[in-house]
């Protein structure tokens, strides 16, 4: 089992709208390709807002094949595209890490 943890920094004038569509559309997007919100947070860093969540999943193949059918996902491509030409840019950058466990005794 691995865990991916996601971090996206937003634009303080859209986060509002990224979190509405995160929220209304991509979390259900997600569930069709298998990917599945273990936690959800949002922090700040450096006085940039971000929202952070985490993923399992069983092995980095199932990982990567899930990510590439959601990015291809005509649905969310349009909405996308719709959510940009009413608000602009929503993410500043994303931050992509898996986490391996390690067993320290």
């Amino acid at each position: 089992m691995i865990q991916q943890l996601r971090i996206y920094q937003l634009y303080a004038a859209t986060a509002e709208a990224f979190h509405t569509r995160f929220r209304d559309h991509a979390v259900r997007i997600f569930a069709r390709h298998g990917i599945v919100i273990r936690q959800a947070w949002t922090t700040e860093h450096d006085g940039v807002p971000e929202f952070a969540y985490l993923i399992e999943w069983p092995d980095q193949a199932t990982m990567q094949a899930a990510w590439t059918a959601f990015s291809a996902d005509e649905e969310w491509q349009q909405i996308k595209r719709d959510t940009a030409a009413v608000h602009g840019p929503m993410l500043a950058a994303i931050s992509d890490r898996t986490l391996e466990s390690v067993e320290f005794r």
